[in-house]
């Protein structure tokens, strides 16, 4: 079998690899029967060279390849009919400014892997970019607050090499007496509580974080069940909060009247509620000035995030009274930082970090008969038709243009 690593089109352009030049060669090693193959890319973190040097071939035709593993989704012009494609489709949500793509897949008979549906049995997710979307999302988040209040500059995550020179830029930082909430548990959050650990920030409990005042910089890690209750006054449960959460409504406000900075590292569901509305954000008790939106749901349980911000310009401010968007340092206003594209700016540690996991997940699937079912949950399109799993899309790919 014959794969390729394919060459990212995207605009704007992603510099992230699925699989780096040492993580292919281990590839190689661990199965000889298989071929890896390179489309040449002049934006790819890794450059041409590097795969060439490790005796790989780099070429401008990958047509006669069986896989094709890419990051982003490729254009529909490029996509070559009768192949394996792995990428992220951002389809399996009905995202509509991707339901062409979806219908081209079907028509040029692709089967379709996406590497959100590379699942365990459980639903829970094998692969992804979640801890470098924390990891750049809390960075980033401390660096508008150093340049909203004038207290220090921290360069862009783009400029610096890997994730040891954004941990020694944070090293040069002095933060002031702030509480910081982080919600969330997954690896996004978890990523960002590695940049609060990293610059000594003290953890404490929920109860002290919403009794009691300090006099150095804390934060408090609150899971859904803390910003989140039953509506019906009974004891809440995780697991059938995510199953149904139609039941519970926001508990959030306690946090918003004792919370300076607030890393929103949690995964939001359909029919969840909002943590905070607008109208949440009006009341005279609220204190967040600063969102760092890493889970970047547009319109959605944040009110403050009115669109996603670009790496290019990562911050905005929201002015709650009048629900509009102003300048970042804006007096009164919340400052926004909402990239929906996090990991692209540490495209090297990220790659490095991704590829592992999907060495350790799917490349072997392709040759142990799929004993995991890792393939077959993760397929999408087979046959010009969508798979059983994904029937739902039906209705998507129908609809009008």
């Amino acid at each position: 079998m014959k794969f390729a690593i394919i060459k990212e089109r995207k605009n704007p352009p992603d510099r992230r690899v699925v699989l780096s030049p040492e993580k292919l060669a281990e590839a190689r090693e661990q199965f000889p029967q298989a071929e890896f193959i390179v489309e040449s890319s002049d934006i790819r973190i890794f450059p041409d060279e590097a795969y060439k040097a490790l005796g790989f071939e780099v070429t401008e035709n990958v047509s006669d390849c069986d896989v094709m593993i890419g990051v982003k989704e490729v254009p529909i012009d490029n996509l070559i009919p009768n192949k394996k494609y792995f990428f992220f489709s951002h389809t399996i949500k009905k995202q509509p400014y991707n339901r062409k793509l979806l219908k081209a897949l079907l028509e040029k008979n692709i089967e379709m892997f996406d590497h959100e549906t590379i699942v365990k049995k459980s639903g829970a997710r094998l692969i992804g970019f979640g801890r470098y979307a924390g990891l750049v999302g809390a960075y980033n988040g401390f660096r508008a607050l150093g340049l909203r209040d004038n207290l220090f500059e921290l360069p862009k995550v783009e400029t610096l090499a890997d994730l040891d020179e954004v941990k020694t830029e944070l090293d040069k930082i002095t933060l002031p007496n702030i509480k910081i909430l982080l919600t969330g548990t997954g690896k996004v959050a978890l990523g960002a509580k590695e940049i609060l650990d990293h610059l000594k920030i003290k953890e404490i409990s929920d109860a002290l974080y919403l009794t009691s005042k300090f006099s150095e910089p804390v934060y408090v890690m609150a899971d859904v069940m803390e910003y989140a209750k039953r509506k019906d006054g009974k004891v809440g449960d995780k697991w059938e909060f995510y199953k149904d959460p139609t039941g519970y409504e926001s508990n959030f406000m306690p946090y918003a009247k004792e919370t300076d900075v607030f890393i929103a590292g949690h995964f939001y569901g359909n029919g969840a509620p909002f943590l905070f509305t607008r109208d949440d954000a009006k009341h005279p008790d609220f204190r967040i000035n600063l969102v760092a939106d890493i889970s970047c749901d547009v319109d959605g349980p944040i009110a403050s995030t009115l669109r996603a911000s670009t790496i290019a310009n990562p911050f905005y401010g929201y002015d709650a009274q009048t629900e509009s968007e102003v300048a970042f340092d804006a007096k009164e206003a919340i400052t926004v930082m909402a990239v929906d594209n996090l990991p692209c700016e540490l495209p090297k540690d990220a790659s490095e970090g991704f590829g592992e996991m999907f060495l350790d997940n799917v490349i072997p699937a392709f040759f142990n008969g799929d004993e995991r079912g890792i393939l077959k949950r993760a397929k999408i399109t087979e046959g010009g038709k969508l798979t059983e799993r994904f029937n739902y899309l039906q209705d998507y790919v129908d609809g009008e243009d």
